[in-house]
């Protein structure tokens, strides 16, 4: 079942036996134009006759019962049309949660206004349906409530002291011994043994979580902004109890997920209100309404350990921790995902414990597990080295694997070492100096670095329909999603140079659960989920061209696999003057199209190699010796993806990962109080991210050697900016004051 030309001793795809034009270029996005004129409509801007507008009320209590829900003001309220509460709700099923089924996407598993319980600060309660949003606003505000409340579990100290329980990450269990790690440690003659510790963080994508829906008899019609239409077409179906098929999800345009874009209970509740009102329903979550009920990153308290000899080997590696999540849902924070294959070791202890709290249940954002887990790998590494006296970037190369550490498998392609000497080059790492020793007026300054890793991953489920016309135009087809990474444009790009075709005789259909395919956007994935589904139906597409050329052609005799695209035809890849344009073979056939559709492999090229996204990310901190303000002034990322796509789009998708871990290194940080189990800065006046003062000149440069074992011979993108830019942040604090910040984020506070 594996593709042939991914395992060891297969060709790679045909895309990247040499510099194609297309392949790499950087094209601007195709959907940049519609975006900046206005007219590309998102989920909440799809118009529809007789829509209502919904509100949500939210819990205030961790958990406990309602005792009484008084909605008689609120019914009564001008342009009120429906209030929606446990007693009048339709009778609806659970979520499927994430990781229970192949579609399921559900954020956690609880019944969805089903009854009067309660279960965490913030759980929506009642739906108010009005003329207006403004009137909706106003009648949820008329509602009133009261509660018996229970003994909530929100302390996570308190949790811990009950006991923890192993963590799974993907159904899969994350302890993995190899050797006696912590006997190994005790007998290094240098180790460092320390603790970091990583906040909640909750999801803030500028276009809200929205969706409009309505029936059409027993169809529903959801126009979504969700980074997984087909799970969630699937999905609503069986909270809905109805087919499949009769669930329509649409999602053309969506303003960044980052991983909280699923299926939480907003959706299913418009969804149940407009089947009651008998009339469209626009749900908008408000900013508040986010941190209420949609998921982000929960906190982690890791523990480093590493031993190793005088020239820098390391002898142990332990990386352990607790992290929290909940119970109605199992994501576990895995921060050890990027320690499994970062560094060579004569021993590991690597594991994720977990205790369930009463709160919102946590989700995957943005590099899930490796973005904090790098943090306190990357920075005991540089703990080591200033212990050690080496430098370290040296250090990092002293120990660099040469088969995988835990599993043994060889690399695909792993050229991290280059990145980092083009890195140090670029950024003058050789002008850096002893920790506190450079200074400037008030402001201290130092430099540091970080290693930067993220898996690479292809998701079983990708399927794609390409049409060819006589008129040298073709259409692709298949159920994936534009979230701002420029999708659309990067496939169009390898769609037209596969084909052999210009890119405006190329269109790309996505963001519709009618399509092909069951692609998530999540784990940087998509493009290589998409890539093997059209190279799939391509390959299927040249052999029905080919049996409709017959013999009398220039190509008779040649299979799938001799031939590509060129010119607005088939050639023989070695030979191609042996050629026949597509508009000639339709032509003689008598067809004025040609479709083929097919499933991707399956992705096991995964079991044949150790398979990741790397990055070396330099930083330059300023740290006012009077203030303890820090400001990053200059960063630089160094990657090795494979092959680069499309350089315009992939340096963004660099540059927003790289700002993202800004605001994980210094500001982002979840409030929770653990007496109520309340999120208490549910906006972006009190949670901060990076706003344009915070952000430093950024550069990135990358290797571009394409691995043979990838479609197109790219890895993700869409994550690995984010990973190692904590840590190349608190290293640099570090070289700047001489003082270790263990904890994120770096505030003042934390270095007066």
């Amino acid at each position: 079942m594996a593709p042939d030309s991914w395992v060891p001793g297969g060709v790679p795809d045909p895309l990247m036996r040499e510099k194609h034009g297309l392949i790499g270029a950087p094209v601007s996005r195709l959907d940049g134009p519609q975006k900046v004129r206005g007219a590309a409509r998102f989920a909440a801007e799809v118009p529809a006759e007789r829509l209502a507008y919904a509100a949500l009320v939210y819990a205030a209590v961790p958990k406990g019962r309602i005792t009484a829900l008084d909605t008689a003001e609120a019914e009564k309220a001008p342009g009120v049309v429906l209030v929606m509460t446990h007693r009048n709700a339709p009778r609806l099923k659970p979520m499927p949660v994430f990781g229970s089924g192949q579609k399921a996407n559900g954020g956690n598993n609880l019944p969805i206004l089903q009854d009067d319980s309660i279960h965490w600060n913030g759980q929506p309660i009642a739906l108010v349906l009005a003329e207006t949003q403004e009137e909706a606003d106003h009648g949820a505000a008329l509602i009133r409530v009261r509660y018996e409340t229970e003994p909530a579990l929100t302390a996570f100290e308190e949790a811990k002291g009950r006991g923890t329980e192993p963590g799974r990450f993907m159904g899969q269990p994350m302890r993995v011994e190899v050797g006696d790690a912590e006997a190994m440690l005790a007998k290094a003659p240098h180790k460092v043994d320390a603790r970091y510790t990583t906040p909640r963080h909750s999801h803030n994508p500028i276009e809200l979580h929205a969706a409009t829906v309505h029936w059409d008899g027993d169809a529903l019609r959801v126009h979504d902004a969700t980074q997984a239409v087909s799970h969630t077409a699937w999905s609503l179906a069986q909270i809905f109890g109805i087919d499949e098929a009769q669930v329509h999800v649409t999602s053309p345009f969506v303003g960044g997920g980052f991983g909280s874009k699923t299926l939480w209970e907003h959706q299913a509740l418009a969804a149940a209100a407009s089947k009651m009102a008998g009339r469209p329903v626009r749900i908008v979550l408000s900013r508040e309404g986010v941190y209420r009920i949609v998921g982000g990153r929960t906190l982690t308290e890791q523990r480093v350990a590493i031993g190793a000899q005088g020239d820098g080997g390391f002898d142990a590696i332990i990386h352990t921790g607790t992290v929290a999540t909940t119970p109605h849902n199992g994501m576990p924070e895995p921060f050890i995902l990027a320690t499994r294959g970062a560094f060579a070791a004569k021993s590991f202890l690597l594991d994720v414990e977990t205790v369930r709290l009463d709160m919102v249940a946590n989700t995957f954002m943005r590099a899930p597990g490796e973005a904090v887990g790098t943090f306190a790998l990357e920075s005991a590494v540089d703990e080591l080295a200033h212990e050690l006296g080496i430098d370290p970037i040296e250090l990092r190369v002293r120990n660099e694997p040469e088969r995988d550490p835990l599993e043994g498998t060889p690399f695909s392609s792993r050229h991290i070492v280059e990145a980092y000497r083009a890195g140090a080059e670029r950024f003058g790492w050789s002008r850096r100096e002893a920790p506190g020793r450079r200074r400037e007026g008030e402001w201290l300054v130092g430099l540091g670095c970080a290693t930067a890793t993220y898996p690479y991953y292809r998701m079983p489920g990708g399927a794609a329909r390409i049409t060819l016309r006589r008129d040298g135009t073709a259409h692709v087809a298949i159920a994936a999603h534009e979230m701002g990474m420029g999708t659309a444009t990067v496939q169009t790009q390898v769609a037209a140079e596969r084909l052999g075709l210009p890119m405006e005789s190329v269109g790309f259909a996505y963001g519709d659960s009618t399509l092909p395919g069951v692609v998530l956007a999540g784990g940087s994935q998509q493009t290589a989920a998409i890539g093997a589904a059209v190279i799939a139906a391509h390959r299927k597409l040249v052999a029905e061209l080919l049996k409709l050329a017959g013999n009398d052609t220039p190509l008779a005799g040649l299979t799938p696999e001799e031939v590509g695209g060129l010119d607005g035809g088939l050639a023989k890849l070695d030979e191609p003057e042996r050629f026949e344009s597509y508009a000639s073979i339709l032509s003689r056939a008598g067809q004025d199209e040609v479709s083929a559709e097919a499933d991707g492999s399956m992705p096991l090229e995964t079991q044949h190699w150790s398979m990741h996204s790397y990055g070396a990310l330099f930083a330059e901190a300023r740290v006012n010796a009077v203030t303890g303000e820090v400001r990053v002034s200059r960063v630089l990322g160094s990657y090795d993806c494979g092959r680069i796509l499309n350089a315009k789009t992939a340096a963004s998708q660099f540059r927003g990962g790289i700002i993202m871990g800004l605001g994980l290194a210094l500001m982002e940080e979840t409030q929770f109080d653990e007496r109520t189990g309340r999120i208490m800065n549910p906006s972006l006046a009190e949670y901060h991210v990076p706003v344009h003062l915070d952000v430093p000149p950024i550069e990135v440069i990358w290797t571009d050697i394409p691995d043979p074992h990838t479609p197109m011979g790219a890895h993700g993108v869409g994550e690995i900016g984010i990973t190692g830019v904590a840590a190349a942040v608190a290293n640099a604090v570090f070289n700047a004051t001489g003082k270790r910040v263990r904890d994120l984020p770096i505030t003042l506070d934390k270095l007066l």
